[in-house]
């Protein structure tokens, strides 16, 4: 899309595109018809992805799934860790046991 566009800017300064291996010259009325079909088409393709796409998550999120990472701090584990915490255990013990970065303990139970 962004070819397009800096040959459309160059069209407005009078400069003319000619390629050599798609035979597009916009020096010709025929050559500009064949620009333009070219760039509706590109802009019809990109559309039609992006409709594609939000039909293909809407059809998902009625199966129940939710796009992103699994989430690994349930509410299960968020309590399992608060417990550990209560009985003594470090944040880096308890980062370690249940298989996460020290940062996700002490974003859910900051120090202090």
């Amino acid at each position: 899309m962004r070819g397009l566009t800096a040959i459309s800017e160059l069209q407005v300064r009078g400069v003319n595109f000619r390629s050599l291996t798609d035979s597009i010259d916009t020096s010709t009325a025929a050559g500009r018809f064949f620009f333009h079909v070219m760039s509706v088409l590109a802009e019809m393709e990109r559309e039609l992805i992006v409709e594609r796409t939000r039909a293909g998550l809407a059809a998902a999120r009625e199966q129940g799934r939710i796009g992103g990472r699994r989430q690994v701090m349930t509410p299960e584990v968020v309590d399992r860790a608060h417990r550990m915490l209560e009985n003594g255990a470090t944040r880096q013990q308890i980062a370690d046991v249940i298989g996460v970065g020290v940062k996700t303990i002490y974003k859910y139970f900051p120090a202090g």
